[in-house]
């Protein structure tokens, strides 16, 4: 029988999992006064940087969300706007 840690994701537990980081850096964000930030705000942040270089290894992604700091994430937001970006 093989064993459910064993088991690889599917897509829809993996997208799953990426919604949950995504909004938990979100919460991480108002607790110092960002209020307006939202899960998905975060995920362009991340996934940014993925248009050149492709999609990486999960442990990767999962480190990119958890280890984003404000400041590049206002900066995104920023450089957004002024590009006329809406999400």
């Amino acid at each position: 029988m093989e064993n459910e840690e064993e088991r690889p994701m599917t897509d829809e537990e993996w997208a799953t999992t990426i919604e949950h980081l995504c909004v938990s850096k979100a919460e991480e964000f108002r607790l110092i006064g960002y209020e307006y930030v939202t899960g998905e705000e975060v995920w362009h942040c991340v996934n940014d940087k993925y248009a050149k270089t492709g999609q990486p290894a999960k442990h990767q992604v999962v480190n990119d969300i958890l280890s984003l700091k404000v400041t590049k994430f206002m900066n995104f937001m920023t450089l957004s706007a002024y590009k006329g970006t809406h999400f």
